[in-house]
C-alpha cells in the first residue's frame, strides 16, 4: 500500500462507518422522542399512508360517536317527558273517572276539575321544555333525531318526532279540556284512556331508537379502538429493542471516533521516512 499525504483511504472508509452509524443512531433517537417507528414519509412512505388513511377513519368515528353522544342525550330528554307526560295523564284519568260519579257536589266536582286543569297546563310545560341543544323531540312539529353511524357520514340512524302535545293525535286532549260535568268526564276518560295507549307506543318507539343508537355507539367504540391498535402496530417503535439498539450504536459511534483518529494518524508516519 502506497504512503499518501494527500489521500487517506482508512480515514475515508472509518468515516462513512462513523456516519452509517450516526444516521441510524439518529433514526433510533427519534424513535424513542416519538415513540414511533414511522414518523413521517421518509421513513416508511407505504406504511405512513396506510396509518394516516386509518388515522382518518379514527377522526370520522370520533365525529359520529359525538353524534350519537348528543342524538342518545335527546332522546333520553323526550323519553323523560315523554314517562312524565305519561304519569300525568294517569292521574288526569283518576280526576276524570272519579268526577264521573253522578253523585259527587259541586265543590267536589270543582276541586277534581282544578286538578284536571293543573295536571293538563303541565303536560304543555312539559312538552314545551323537553329540549335538548336546541331539539325538542316530542313538541307539535318536533325534529326528528339524525345520528351519524360510519366514519364518513355516508349512514345514518333516524328517530321519528313524537307529538306529545295537546295539539297532537297522540294526546286525545285539547288545551280546553275540562271535567266540570259528568259527560265532560266521561268523555275525557275515554280519550285520556286512548292517550295512555297512545303515549306509551312513543314511548316504545324513542326507546327502542334509543337502544339502537346505544348498540351502535358501543359498536363504533370498539371499532375505533380496533383501528387504533392496528395503527400502533404499523408506526409504533418498540422501545425495548430501541434501548438495546441505542446502546450498541452509541458503542459502535465511540469506536468509530476511535478508529477515525487512529486512521487520522496514518500520515505522520510519512515523516518516519525522512529522518
Amino acid at each position: 500500500m502506497a504512503f499518501s499525504v494527500n489521500t487517506n483511504a482508512s480515514a475515508l472508509s472509518a468515516l462513512q462507518n462513523l456516519n452509517k452509524t450516526s444516521a441510524k443512531l439518529g433514526i433510533v433517537q427519534t424513535a424513542i422522542n416519538t415513540g414511533l417507528k414511522v414518523s413521517s414519509s421518509k421513513d416508511n412512505s407505504a406504511v405512513y399512508a396506510i396509518a394516516q388513511s386509518l388515522r382518518a377513519d379514527v377522526a370520522g368515528i370520533n365525529a359520529a360517536q359525538s353524534s350519537m353522544d348528543r342524538a342518545l342525550s335527546t332522546i333520553e330528554v323526550a323519553i323523560a317527558a315523554g314517562e312524565a307526560v305519561s304519569d300525568l295523564l294517569i292521574e288526569m284519568k283518576e280526576k276524570s273517572v272519579a268526577a264521573k260519579d253522578l253523585g259527587l257536589d259541586t265543590a267536589s266536582r270543582g276541586s277534581l276539575n282544578n286538578d284536571f286543569k293543573q295536571l293538563r297546563d303541565q303536560i304543555t310545560s312539559i312538552v314545551s321544555n323537553a329540549e335538548f341543544n336546541g331539539t325538542n323531540v316530542v313538541k307539535n312539529g318536533g325534529t326528528d333525531i339524525v345520528a351519524i353511524t360510519n366514519d364518513d357520514g355516508s349512514r345514518t340512524i333516524t328517530i321519528g318526532a313524537q307529538d306529545l302535545s295537546l295539539t297532537g293525535s297522540i294526546v286525545s286532549l285539547s288545551a280546553g279540556s275540562s271535567i266540570s260535568t259528568q259527560p265532560l268526564a266521561s268523555t275525557a276518560a275515554q280519550n285520556l284512556e286512548s292517550s295512555i295507549t297512545n303515549v306509551n307506543s312513543s314511548l316504545s318507539a324513542l326507546g327502542a331508537g334509543a337502544n339502537r343508537l346505544d348498540l351502535q355507539r358501543t359498536f363504533i367504540s370498539k371499532l375505533r379502538d380496533t383501528i387504533e391498535v392496528g395503527i400502533g402496530n404499523l408506526v409504533d417503535a418498540d422501545l425495548a429493542r430501541a434501548s438495546a439498539d441505542l446502546q450498541s450504536l452509541q458503542v459502535k459511534q465511540q469506536l468509530g471516533l476511535q478508529a477515525l483518529s487512529i486512521a487520522n494518524q496514518g500520515p505522520q508516519a510519512v515523516i518516519s521516512l525522512f529522518q
